[in-house]
């Protein structure tokens, strides 16, 4: 398993909270809060993009 520094959880009106990562190796990942051991991962570049897609209304079916 990767070492893995996760972000404090965030976590949105009506929706499951999720914690954002990173590791030394330029990853990123991302996981239901409580549930970090069953994580996506992919490069940070694609993880910002998801979330700049989330926060634009673009993806909120990925939440639910």
């Amino acid at each position: 398993m990767p070492d893995i520094t996760w972000e404090d959880p965030f976590c949105a009106e009506g929706n499951s909270c999720f914690r954002l990562g990173t590791d030394n190796e330029g990853n990123a990942y991302i996981a239901i809060a409580g549930h970090e051991n069953a994580y996506l991962t992919d490069s940070i570049d694609a993880l910002r993009t998801l979330i700049r897609n989330i926060k634009a209304g673009e993806a909120d079916h990925l939440l639910q």
